[in-house]
């Protein structure tokens, strides 16, 4: 079953472009992965500072595999002191 994921960061004031560059660089090597069904970042028009990883995965090993990826545990790295808050949900549709 695919696994969609919506990741919520707040960037720290002043520190906004700086979070989005290192957003950025988790794009291209994410979307390559064979697992990735999507993997887009979206930027709040409402709120400075505010991103959103939109994710869809094959399945629960997939998402996994992509924590364990050089490119996620630098984009943590990087981005550990740019944020005040991340907020990851894993979501199932409603029927």
């Amino acid at each position: 079953m695919t696994v969609t994921i919506k990741a919520f960061l707040q960037a720290q004031p002043g520190k906004e472009e700086a979070l989005k560059t290192e957003l950025k660089k988790a794009l291209a090597p994410s979307r390559a992965e064979a697992g990735c069904i999507e993997y887009v970042l979206y930027e709040s028009e409402a709120q400075d500072g505010v991103f959103i990883f939109s994710e869809q995965w094959k399945d629960e090993e997939a998402v996994q595999q992509h924590i364990q990826t050089e490119h996620y545990q630098a984009y943590r790295q990087n981005t550990e002191n740019l944020v005040v808050s991340r907020e990851v949900y894993k979501l199932k549709p409603v029927e």
